[in-house]
């Protein structure tokens, strides 16, 4: 019997597709509102960096199906909700770089979208320039106003665990999550939980010891999944985690689910930067895809990291089978 339930949790879909009964509050993905394009912004943002000239020459391994997008079209901020609703993600955690920043600006436009398509909004807390605990604090009671109450610290460990306890300790109602394997830490330090992001370090096979830990000491586990990761054209690191037609995602996913982890982080819904993004891609000349994941080809493969998302989402709440 638990072999047939074990089939039955991991076993692949034919085409990766499933309907998920609704955005999962076990899921997370994290979410980049930094693209820019002349018609809206005046400028190319992020799509040219490292000497790229788009819209044909990306900094990206990938092109996006929809060709390069601006992040402040309201239209192209519903499309973008809308599916990771129809993934089954319950949580999208925006990337946020500081007050009066184009992510700060561009945020409640993302909070409309989510809400109107039933998904949760996180922030995600980069460390900008000159960030300190104090101006977190700040930074926290100002997201607050705007209806945020997660928040994923990202290099939480630039400070020493003890440094984050005056903060942790004033606040209510919130949950913070430290980028860390280290529980610890992340209870010495305050923190509700613990996250991975980076899919090239923290792979499948550490799940488990992370997730461990973090239960052992009281607090969430929240490990990130990832198809893959290809930075190259945007920054020139050579560093690079293979696809493999999907089988990456999947052994993470199966990975995470084992691991009994409490949430599911995705690594990323649009960091085309560092190629490790399930928005839809296409094939185009000089661009890897996604063609022949899950033997899926042609314009049917250009959405099957969202269909596969789904098909996980969709299983993340039954029970956990070893």
């Amino acid at each position: 019997m638990l072999v047939l339930a074990t089939l039955a949790l991991f076993a692949p879909a034919a085409d990766g597709s499933v309907e998920p009964d609704g955005p999962s509050p076990r899921t997370a993905i994290f979410y980049y509102p930094w693209f820019g394009t002349p018609a809206r912004d005046g400028a190319y943002d992020h799509w040219q960096q490292n000497g790229h000239h788009p819209s044909a020459d990306l900094a990206s391994s990938f092109y996006p199906a929809g060709g390069v997008y601006s992040s402040s079209d309201p239209a192209i901020v519903d499309r973008q909700l809308g599916e990771i609703a129809r993934a089954g993600i319950g949580e999208v955690v925006v990337s946020w770089w500081g007050r009066g920043t184009p992510e700060d600006e561009r945020l409640p436009a993302v909070i409309e979208a989510a809400r109107a398509h039933g998904v949760e909004v996180a922030a995600h807390l980069e460390p900008y320039d000159g960030r300190t605990i104090e101006g977190t604090a700040h930074d926290i009671a100002y997201l607050q106003t705007l209806g945020i109450h997660d928040f994923f610290v990202y290099h939480a460990t630039d400070f020493r665990a003890t440094d984050w306890q005056p903060l942790t300790a004033s606040l209510s109602g919130t949950r913070l999550f430290a980028q860390t394997p280290l529980a610890g830490y992340a209870k010495t330090g305050g923190f509700q939980g613990i996250y991975t992001y980076d899919t090239l370090t923290y792979g499948g096979r550490t799940f488990a010891r992370i997730c461990n830990g973090a239960h052992s000491q009281g607090l969430l586990c929240v490990p990130s999944v990832g198809p893959g990761y290809s930075a190259h054209r945007a920054t020139g690191d050579s560093r690079v985690l293979d696809r493999r037609r999907g089988e990456t995602y999947d052994s993470m996913w199966r990975a995470a689910v084992r691991a009994s982890a409490d949430v599911v982080s995705v690594t990323s819904y649009n960091e085309w930067n560092e190629g490790t993004q399930i928005e839809p891609a296409c094939s185009r000349a000089g661009y890897a895809s996604y063609d022949g994941a899950w033997g899926l080809h042609g314009r049917a493969a250009e959405g099957a990291y969202l269909r596969r998302t789904a098909f996980w989402t969709s299983r993340l709440g039954r029970e956990h089978v070893g």
